[in-house]
């Protein structure tokens, strides 16, 4: 049967009459993840993570509609990289003011962007988008950093790494490379101290980081890891789904 809170599967037989508090649009990106991953690694978590989410929270009583993925993110460091797919941060925020358009027309003020891709940074274009819609909630959330990893996962990383790939372990097992094919994710660092230490940033080349696109070794992820952190992911966004649609946005602080 079809999901009510999934626009992408719902009928006008059901929306001409439904109205909703919250939208939630998942961003994803379509890159390589070490040898082993699917190129829409990110989009099949932020799929399966806004689904379930706006699923336990539906069923209890939340009034939010999951839209359609986005499959594209920022990919600009690795521009030499076969076939990922780069979407510049201009091209979101035209994407993102469209999208608004029809939100606000159609009376849905609060939305959220669900992140799965660390090169999509939302704050500035947020910010100026917030301007042009001041009528609206607008805010960005990023499943990743949601569950604390090392209560999971052993090896730290974060691009197909333990935790990604003991999530599509979970998630899609059958795209998942035999462990025998699977880079060990090593990171090759900046000879700058300041770009390791966090207060001082510049863009890595992918290709120069790493031999096999990963960061992060993932030889021990397991798709049972990979359910216990879906698992606590999906509950925490739940709870964050039915917060801001019970919200009274012009009551926030205090």
């Amino acid at each position: 049967m079809p999901r009510p809170y999934i626009l992408a599967e719902t009928n006008w037989k059901h929306l001409k009459n439904e109205s909703f508090d919250l939208a939630v649009l998942p961003w994803g990106a379509t890159e390589a993840h070490n040898y082993h991953l699917p190129y829409a690694t990110d989009v099949i978590e932020a799929t399966k993570i806004a689904e379930e989410s706006a699923r336990l929270a539906w069923d209890k009583g939340c009034k939010v509609v999951v839209l359609p993925t986005i499959p594209f993110g920022v990919n600009t460091g690795q521009s030499d990289i076969y076939l990922d797919m780069n979407l510049n941060p201009s091209t979101q925020f035209a994407i993102l003011k469209d999208v608004l358009t029809v939100l606000e027309r159609q009376g849905i003020h609060k939305f959220m962007i669900l992140n799965s891709h660390g090169g999509n940074n939302w704050e500035a274009l947020v910010r100026e988008l917030g301007l042009l819609f001041p009528n609206m909630f607008l805010c960005v959330t990023n499943w990743f950093k949601m569950v604390e990893k090392k209560d999971i996962f052993e090896n730290p990383g974060d691009h197909a790494d333990e935790m990604e790939t003991s999530l599509i372990l979970h998630l899609a097992p059958e795209l998942v490379l035999p462990k025998a094919e699977w880079g060990d994710g090593k990171e090759f660092k900046n000879k700058i101290k300041a770009f390791s230490e966090g207060w001082a940033w510049t863009e890595r080349p992918w290709s120069k980081i790493s031999v096999d696109t990963g960061v992060g070794n993932p030889s021990k992820a397991t798709a049972e890891k990979g359910k216990l952190f879906f698992d606590g992911v999906c509950s925490k966004m739940a709870k964050l789904f039915m917060d801001i649609s019970e919200a009274d946005i012009a009551k926030l602080y205090e």
